[in-house]
Order: structure tokens, then C-alpha cells, then sequence
């Protein structure tokens, strides 16, 4: 569902009680640009406080006046249960809305309702948990998405697979999309939380005991999936894409239906580029040139070859890897042979780690530490 949410607010939506609140950031009086900020603290979070991030900047709104607007930054899922383990559904707007409204005033900011639940939002994450069962382990599954050749496909400028393989990101300009070891996060978190990829953890640590506890009785991993749109604008060609011609407004993007749909498509974007030979998992390269040969009837032998020592390179390397290893040659070079090498038909007997994925987003049941409580209390009699 939805998670990380900025809201920016023009000047008639709200007006500030409290200056004193605030800590000044930036200032040019010269141009008349100032910029004032209000974060939680770590102490807060620690208490298991928990309050959204406020910037009050004075520059030219979406309207293009020159005036005060208020940014207000925030995980929903940790204002109203202290933690992003557990996801919101569309019946929990309104709590979220009126509980946030609370917030800010106790913050010395009040806000107009029916203008506050209208208003611009210039970023947006959406995210699913995905719970891991069955002996599949997240390392596992983040191995075989990393190994997936969506250049081509998908406009970003970065990737990386990092904290010891437990995370994999592919970052552009105005978007990111990351998975990651929800819990592996946690554990690195109570190391050192720049460690993490989750921000603001010091609210949740007492999680990573109740989860610890529960996979003592019945073992299970949790995969997270997350894409951040960073700008308005790409807000606005993501929800076009996908159909939803509407304004990128806090109540508009509050819509398990939308979170779901944008989710499944970049899953799509990513399966797609995922190599076909890895689906196949031959015993041994006689397996494979006999299964080869069966199904790609019109090939040659050194289409047979190709594809063998394609397979087998893939084994070792991630597609990026080898087109590093292959930089010298043109670009379209690389594309032109994936997709022949794409073109061939492969059996599918390898380990389908998109299919839970898939799965979890298309049933979008938010995940809830209750799940696994019911688990520990079966197992427990």
C-alpha cells in the first residue's frame, strides 16, 4: 500500500500557531527565500514518538505565487502503528488524515480539512511486505532479481546490490525502486542505523524481538518492496500510465487499487528482463543441449553453443556484469543478443522467485504482526 508520503501545502491550507517550533535551515533575506524545519528527534523515536518532518520554505507554489508553503513529510503506517511492518488499506485514510491533522497541531501548525486531504503531494512511496514461507529465503530471491537486464526497459542511471546481497536497488532521477530483507534491515538497524535502508528504525526496534520470537515457531523471512517517486511530475506520468487520469492529491494517491496496480507493473517491467535461459535448470550441459535441441528444432550448432555458454556465464554473472566485461563492443550489441538469445525456447523447471511476489501484490491482503501472533499462539497448544 502506501507508505512514505510529502504533502506540500500553499498558503491558504494552513497557518503556523507556533513559530517557536521551528529551527531555522536556510536563509537569503536578499532574495527573500527562507526555509524553517521541524524533525522528530531520535529521543522521540526512541520513546516511540513519532512525528512527520516539516519545512517552511517560502517560494513560488504550483499556482506560481511567491509565498509560504509547508511541506510535510511522513510514513503513514508508523504515525498510526509505530512501525511499516504493518500496512494501511483504504478504510484507514480517514484515521490517518485526522491523526496527522492532530499531530501537526500539537507542532504548531493548523491545517483546514477539506483544503488538507486535497492537497498537492509531491513524493509518494508505494510498498508491499511480502511474506517468505516454504524454505524460500530472501537472499535468495534478491540474487535472482538482481540478475535481471531492464536498462533497455526501465529509464534509471544506478543499480546496486549491496549489504551483503540483502538489498537490490535501481535508482533514476525522479524514481527508485528497491527490495530488500525487511528483517535483515531490522538487524542491521540495531548495529548502526546508516546501516539500514529503512530510516527512522529507532521507532521499531521492538519489533525485531517479536518477529524473532515468532520464526522460533514457524520460520519465515520477509521480503519488502518499495518504489519511490520522487517528483510530481513523474507522479503524474506514473499515474497516467496506469490509467488514472487524476491529480496526484493526498486523498487521490491513498488508493490500495493504484499502489497495487503501479507495484505490478514495474514487477512486470522486471520479469521481463530477467533472462530466459536462467528459467531452464539443466542437470548437467548434456541435459541441456538435449533439451535444447527438442525444443528450438530450427537452431544450429552453434546456436546450441551460444546459448549453453550464455547459460552458463549467467551462472557466475549478473547480466550487468558481463556487459561491463563487454563495454568495448556498441551498445545495441549487447540488447541485439539478449534478445536472440531471449527468442529460444526454454523449459521451466528452475525456481519461479517472481511468483510470490507476484502473488502477494495481486492479493494486496495487508501484512499485520497479528498474522504471525495467530502462529505463535497455534503453536503454542
Amino acid at each position: 500500500m502506501i507508505d512514505t508520503v510529502k504533502i506540500v501545502l500553499e498558503n491558504n491550507m494552513f497557518f503556523v500557531t507556533d513559530i517557536g517550533r521551528f529551527q531555522k535551515d536556510t536563509m537569503n533575506s536578499a532574495r527573500g527565500f527562507f526555509s524553517l524545519v521541524q524533525n522528530p528527534t531520535k529521543s522521540e523515536l526512541m520513546s516511540g514518538i513519532y512525528k512527520p518532518k516539516l519545512t517552511l520554505q517560502k517560494r513560488f507554489n504550483s499556482s506560481g505565487r511567491f509565498e509560504p508553503t509547508l511541506s510535510i513529510e511522513l510514513s503513514l503506517p508508523k504515525l498510526l502503528y509505530g512501525n511499516n511492518f504493518e500496512e494501511l488499506d483504504d478504510e484507514n485514510f480517514k484515521a490517518v488524515a485526522k491523526l496527522l491533522q492532530t499531530k501537526l497541531s500539537e507542532m504548531g501548525v493548523k491545517v483546514f480539512w477539506e483544503l488538507f486531504i486535497k492537497a498537492p503531494v509531491s513524493s509518494v512511496h508505494y510498498s508491499k511486505n511480502i511474506k517468505l514461507t516454504n524454505g524460500l529465503i530472501a537472499f535468495t530471491v534478491l540474487k535472482e532479481l538482481s540478475k535481471a537486464n531492464i536498462t533497455k526497459r526501465l529509464d534509471f542511471n544506478q543499480s546496486d546490490f549491496r549489504n551483503e546481497g540483502h538489498s537490490i536497488k535501481w535508482h533514476a532521477n525522479t524514481w527508485e525502486l528497491t527490495f530488500y530483507d525487511k528483517i535483515k534491515d531490522l538487524e542491521q538497524a540495531k548495529i548502526s542505523e546508516k546501516r539500514a535502508i529503512e530510516k527512522d528504525n529507532s521507532l521499531q526496534m521492538n519489533l525485531f524481538s517479536d518477529i524473532q520470537e515468532a520464526r522460533k515457531h514457524k520460520p519465515f523471512e520477509v521480503l519488502r518492496m518499495e518504489l519511490r517517486i520522487n517528483t510530481r511530475q513523474k507522479l503524474r506520468k506514473v499515474l497516467s500510465d496506469n490509467g488514472y487520469k487524476v491529480e496526484p492529491t493526498f486523498q487521490n494517491i491513498f488508493k490500495k487499487e493504484i499502489a497495487q496496480k503501479i507495484l505490478l507493473s514495474y514487477l512486470e517491467d522486471i520479469e521481463k528482463g530477467y533472462p530466459k535461459p536462467l528459467y531452464f535448470d539443466p542437470k548437467s550441459s548434456k541435459d541441456f543441449i538435449a533439451q535444447f535441441e527438442i525444443d528450438n528444432t530450427k537452431t544450429k550448432i552453434k546456436d546450441v553453443f551460444t546459448a549453453l555458454g550464455f547459460r552458463k556465464a549467467l551462472e557466475e554473472n549478473n547480466p550487468r556484469e558481463l556487459r561491463e566485461l563487454l563495454k568495448k563492443h556498441p551498445r545495441n550489441s549487447w540488447y541485439d543478443f539478449n534478445s536472440q538469445m531471449n527468442s529460444y525456447n526454454y523449459p521451466k523447471n528452475s525456481l519461479d522467485v517472481f511468483k510470490p511476489i507476484r502473488q502477494s501484490i495481486e492479493q494486496f491482503e495487508p501484512l499485520s504482526l497479528v498474522d504471525f501472533e495467530a502462529e505463535m499462539i497455534n503453536n503454542d497448544k
